[in-house]
């Protein structure tokens, strides 16, 4: 079993998904925030800035990942210097794949505010920011926590394409030794006489390993600083 090679493989995917998703939420918050304010029950309906958004944000989710991928080489490589080889040629159409999701999945939990709780703000006075940052957010937060939880989990997903253009990472990996060892694959009993099969079991635990650790950090917290539970 390669330890160094799967270490490099699981810090890989932790690079693309973390700056992947910091970089979608950069863009994908505040459209989401946008699209539940000019909706037609937010508090500053505009049937036309909603309308563009929402459109744009629908067909960027509507294009498959790897479709992004083969669109944004010339991006990715102008701003990167190459457009494969690397686990970073992967962050530019990761971002761009999910930010639509991060967007619906801000507008979803923002929805979830107590419309009475937003009135009630309104009535003492509250501009449109205060609102925002003081009410919408603050009351969404066990929401939005979840939230990134979920987008995380769906980027460590889209990381699976960086086999396609040699940019590593745990899923890659686990496909490479597929794309290796087909002879192994005609059944279980020639599955595991493969000697490397420690790699790919290790491999595929570390994954999973991944992903449970960021939704159960994601609960944990949204747990922590939900208010609305009454303390135990």
């Amino acid at each position: 079993m390669n330890i160094q090679a799967l270490l490099i493989a699981l810090l890989e995917t932790i690079g693309m998904t973390v700056i992947g998703t910091i970089l979608s939420y950069v863009i994908g918050f505040p459209i989401g925030i946008i699209l539940n304010i000019t909706s037609k029950n937010g508090i500053k309906p505009n049937k036309y800035i909603n309308g563009i958004l929402g459109t744009i944000v629908n067909i960027m989710r509507s294009i498959p990942c790897v479709l992004l991928i083969v669109v944004l080489l010339p991006l990715t490589r102008l701003i990167l210097g190459r457009s494969s080889g690397e686990w970073y040629v992967m962050i530019i159409p990761i971002f761009v794949a999910a930010f639509g999701f991060v967007s619906r999945i801000v507008e979803s939990s923002l929805n979830e505010v107590d419309g009475g709780v937003i009135e009630a703000a309104k009535s003492m006075g509250a501009s449109t920011w205060q609102i925002i940052t003081k009410v919408l957010i603050v009351e969404a937060k066990p929401s939005l926590i979840n939230g990134i939880a979920v987008a995380t989990i769906n980027i460590i997903g889209f990381t699976a394409f960086a086999y396609d253009f040699g940019a590593g990472g745990l899923i890659s990996k686990a496909y490479s030794f597929y794309k290796n060892n087909t002879k192994y694959f005609i059944s279980y009993s020639e599955f595991f006489k493969n000697p490397d099969i420690w790699n790919l079991i290790v491999t595929i635990i570390l994954i999973v390993l991944l992903v449970q650790l960021v939704q159960e950090l994601g609960q944990r917290i949204s747990k922590k600083i939900d208010k609305r539970r009454k303390a135990k």
